[in-house]
């Protein structure tokens, strides 16, 4: 199944020293591509989790975010009173010589040292962390293949239209050859210096070799049988993809200039459009 790189997916779990939150998102990229956003007691994880990630992605610009929020209620921030009282003996100290100085409660709180949180346990954090990661990474994974159903069924879509127009072609062909023998035959009729019964010959055998099309044909088949296939391997298929849709679009300009009827141009202009499709689509894909 083949995976989109457009995902999200995100997780909390809780811990003796917070709830931590994890979020995965992650947009086209030719390459992988991971930044983080960690917690600063997490910081040191960083190599693990990219580890992990890269284990299991292999495209896509991927943003991870790791959160903790503080404990609420017991075990939540504590005050430090003896922090606090230094404080107040030091506002105390500087207010005889500074009148006008003036003190709010919520600044003392956010000075260092008078709030305190309970300490972690660095390795067993760090433990949930990736435990968190890997729980979000298997969401992840599968809203990737969820879109990548999505667009693979899309993709079989077009690769079916651009397959009926190569089937359409060769029921023209024969008819369009016929077409263009008579009329080259009728030119040189009407020409004032007879042409030799070879000599026309020859020339009908190089004007219908430059209009004919069967092997274009036939690698779009090829080309159509080979996408179908690559699209169930269950690896990231997309660059591979990529390189078969530049085939498909050499075979549709050739199509297209060798074309000498407003049927088949008609054709092949519909070939560009759904291969056209079908490019943008797979850009999305892993």
């Amino acid at each position: 199944m083949i995976r989109s790189m457009t995902a999200y997916a995100s997780g909390e779990r809780a811990t003796p020293w917070g709830s931590l939150t994890c979020e995965l998102r992650s947009v086209n990229h030719r390459f992988l591509e991971v930044g983080t956003r960690l917690h600063d007691d997490l910081r040191s994880l960083e190599p693990a989790l990219r580890e992990r990630i890269n284990a299991r992605l292999s495209r896509g610009k991927v943003d991870l975010v790791l959160r903790m929020r503080a404990p609420e209620g017991e075990g939540a921030l504590k005050v430090d009173p003896t922090r606090l009282r230094e404080l107040s003996e030091l506002a105390i100290d500087l207010s005889s010589r500074f009148p006008g100085l003036h003190t709010e409660f919520a600044q003392l709180l956010q000075l260092p040292g008078v709030m305190q949180a309970p300490a972690a346990d660095a390795a067993a954090l760090q433990t949930e962390a990736l435990a968190l990661l890997d729980e979000v990474l298997d969401e992840f994974v599968a809203a990737r293949e969820r879109e990548g159903a999505k667009l693979a069924a899309f993709i079989g879509e077009r690769l079916d239209g651009i397959q009926a127009h190569v089937s359409t072609l060769r029921e023209l062909m024969p008819a369009i050859r016929e077409a263009q023998r008579l009329k080259l035959q009728t030119r040189l009729g009407e020409l004032a210096q007879p042409v030799e019964p070879g000599r026309l010959e020859q020339e009908l055998v190089i004007w219908l070799q430059k209009l004919d099309v069967d092997e274009e044909l036939d690698r779009l088949s090829a080309h159509i049988g080979e996408a179908r296939r690559v699209l169930k391997l269950r690896e990231a298929v997309g660059r591979r993809l990529d390189f078969l849709l530049q085939e498909f679009n050499r075979e549709a300009n050739t199509l297209g200039s060798k074309s000498v009827d407003a049927r088949s141009s008609a054709a092949a202009v519909e070939l560009k459009v759904l291969i056209d499709q079908v490019r943008e689509q797979i850009q999305n894909i892993e």
